[in-house]
């Protein structure tokens, strides 16, 4: 009988190959261990990059050109492309492996991933494995709830453990329950996407809250008609603002100007002594330094733009308040990553500098302050808007006289015997807080973006109004946080200021930003003028009470 010989080259058949054989990756072909070689060439690209910047950090102080290289350098510049190479083509192995295991038979396919869903199943412990599996079935939730109660599971773990949100909150909420002994009926659970809140927006929920959101408008603002959300549980808010809109509208509508556009944070540091604080105060306000503090910070974000530093000493501690743009986000994170980078910056050059803190309340957020006040923080804002004497008697019921004269004896006069920081206005945080909450702004913000001024004063030999607000510090965004619900997102894209703006950066927070102070002015307006013709009382009795019978209406 003939003896017919294999090829060397034929592939043996899928029965008579190990399964690690079939399941080679292309990172086997390295000539050392993955991790080793990755270990070598991460170490090596970034010890580079941070030698090159430190050279490059002297050349701009000494006003050497860059472009000039001493031989380590161009060693270190050598060294940094081939790390990036091999950095590069390793993250691209998996493509690479891709296409490789195109050209398998889908038998072998198949087989490999049999074979690592098995590795992998055996590599998990025993008594994770029991414990997920005892979690997957929907007949172990009162199991769950009882071992949340009894603390062997940790509320705030239930995402990660079941990995289904809605369950999730179902079983943390009935734990709640029974741990206070109080029900939590009225709480609506149901109709919400848990998965959008994990990690960003709210931890440990159990269900949530309902607010109504109303429609003030149009408000026509720099030649644009905006229907603006209001979510709110006040009664006559919304209905007050759209009174405002539409007097604003029939008298040709309002003028809106952004002043300054600049997120802040202030870190505090503390020196051996008060001379080494002004030693580095000098520094960061020497124009001379700007530039190189620039491109520090500026390297944590594509869109942060370090816009000026200002510092205050008090002894030996160093408040820095830097102040930057940081496009359509609110920027809190952005200008916190960017002044990270500038400590560790200065660190070098300044070691007996102890970093305290990296926000030391000289910023100053969610807190009313002067520094806010006087220089501004987020968007600042003016807007205007004349008033015609005939829609003053018709719209407002008022006169252009009661009007200025209310304005300069409360919100000028009155406010500041009161010792007012920043609420020379009527009602401006009103406005501010309703559309902060149906944008998915952050409404503890509302303390400086209500910081408001308004100013009103006869015109045209006493037949008009112009009326005016002046908001320094509205600190909106339309990226990140609450504004990527559903909800928020919503509203946002009735406005049309919804997410980034890719062909100018920054555009549709700046936009966000004068609508809110428009709406503003409105709502002063109307309520200047229900003040000024004695409606107020009326007003509220006749929209924020209700006569019904809530009881009746649950049964």
């Amino acid at each position: 009988m003939e003896i017919r010989r294999r090829p060397l080259n034929h592939p043996l058949p899928p029965s008579t190959v190990s399964r690690d054989a079939v399941c080679r990756k292309a990172s086997d072909a390295l000539p050392l261990p993955l991790y080793l070689t990755n270990t070598i060439f991460f170490t090596l690209f970034f010890s580079v990059a941070y030698f090159l910047l430190h050279r490059w950090r002297d050349k701009i102080r000494n006003s050497v050109p860059l472009h000039v290289l001493t031989l380590s350098e161009l060693a270190a510049v050598l060294s940094l492309i081939a790390s990036f190479i091999y950095l590069l083509g390793f993250f691209g192995i998996d493509f690479v492996q891709s296409f490789i295991s195109k050209s398998e038979s889908d038998d072998e396919n198949q087989q490999c991933v049999v074979h690592e869903a098995r590795k992998s199943l055996c590599s998990i412990p025993t008594p994770v494995v029991s414990k997920l599996t005892t979690m997957d079935g929907s007949q172990d939730d009162e199991g769950l709830i009882k071992r949340v109660v009894s603390g062997e599971i940790p509320s705030y773990s239930l995402e990660a453990k079941l990995g289904d949100c809605f369950r999730s909150a179902k079983v943390r909420r009935e734990a709640v329950q029974r741990m206070a002994g109080r029900s939590m009926d009225g709480l609506p659970l149901e109709g919400f996407d848990y998965d959008s809140i994990l990690g960003q927006c709210c931890e440990m929920p159990v269900g949530y809250v309902q607010i109504p959101v109303g429609i003030a408008g149009p408000l026509l603002l720099n030649g644009r008609e905006y229907s603006v959300p209001m979510a709110t549980t006040e009664g006559c808010l919304v209905a007050s603002t759209n009174r405002g809109c539409k007097a604003i509208y029939t008298s040709g509508g309002a003028t809106s100007v952004l002043l300054r556009d600049g997120m802040t944070r202030a870190p505090v540091v503390r020196f051996p002594s008060a001379k080494k604080a002004a030693e580095l105060k000098f520094f960061l306000e020497d124009p001379l330094n700007f530039d190189t503090l620039s491109v520090v910070f500026n390297k944590s974000s594509r869109f942060a733009r370090l816009q000026g530093v200002r510092c205050a000493v008090a002894g030996k501690n160093l408040y820095i308040r830097f102040s930057c743009s940081t496009g359509d986000a609110m920027g809190m994170n952005m200008v916190s990553k960017g002044v990270q980078n500038v400590l560790d910056f200065l660190q070098s050059d300044f070691p007996d500098m102890d970093v305290i803190g990296i926000s030391g309340n000289f910023c100053s957020d969610k807190k009313p302050a002067a520094v806010n006040w006087i220089e501004g923080r987020g968007k600042s804002v003016v807007c205007e808007a004349t008033i015609t004497g005939d829609v003053v008697t018709k719209v407002l019921k008022t006169t252009v006289h009661a009007l200025v004269e209310l304005n300069m004896l409360k919100n000028l006069t009155g406010s500041a015997i009161a010792g007012a920081l920043g609420g020379f206005n009527a009602h401006a945080a009103n406005i501010v807080s309703a559309i902060f909450i149906a944008t998915g702004q952050d409404p503890a913000q509302n303390i400086e973006s209500s910081h408001c001024i308004t100013m009103m004063e006869a015109v045209n030999d006493g037949k008009d109004l112009h009326v005016s607000v002046t908001m320094p510090s509205i600190e909106v965004g339309t990226v990140g946080g609450g504004t990527q619900l559903a909800s928020q997102s919503a509203c946002l894209n009735l406005l049309g200021v919804k997410g980034a703006n890719k062909e100018s950066p920054g555009s549709n927070s700046q936009l966000l930003a004068t609508i809110v102070a428009g709406s503003v002015l409105a709502g002063e307006l109307s309520l200047m003028s229900a003040i000024a013709a004695g409606q107020l009382v009326k007003s509220h009795m006749k929209y924020n009470r209700s006569s019904r019978d809530i009881t009746k209406l649950g049964s």
